[in-house]
């Protein structure tokens, strides 16, 4: 038993130094940077991605007036709240429930 006490004794007083060893402070970029392919991409794809930014970009603007679809002034709700209480979803079937209790699972 005394090695043991030792060893633990020596333990407590020495400075643990960690192995891992950091170069400076972490310097974040005030931009980002600009959208690119991945490097591994097939090379179709790394051809077609400025095709892709574009179509992405012009979905995104449509997407970004809330409450109305695409091309339409049909209210999109979020959650079923938002929606009239006609809309609303009142009684549950006993399989619904158990369902739900076991998340899916049966």
């Amino acid at each position: 038993m005394r090695p043991s006490l030792r060893l633990a004794n020596a333990a407590t007083h020495r400075v643990h130094t960690p192995l891992i060893r950091f170069v400076g402070r972490r310097q974040w970029p005030s931009t980002p940077e600009p959208q690119h392919p991945h490097p591994f991409a097939p090379p179709e794809l790394q051809k077609s991605f400025s095709d892709f930014l574009n179509k992405f970009k012009s979905s995104a603007t449509a997407l970004s007036s809330p409450g109305t679809k695409k091309g339409g002034s049909t209210p999109v709700f979020e959650d079923f709240w938002q929606a009239p209480e006609r809309y609303w979803k009142t009684k549950i079937s006993e399989q619904e429930m158990e369902a739900i209790s076991s998340g899916g699972a049966f």
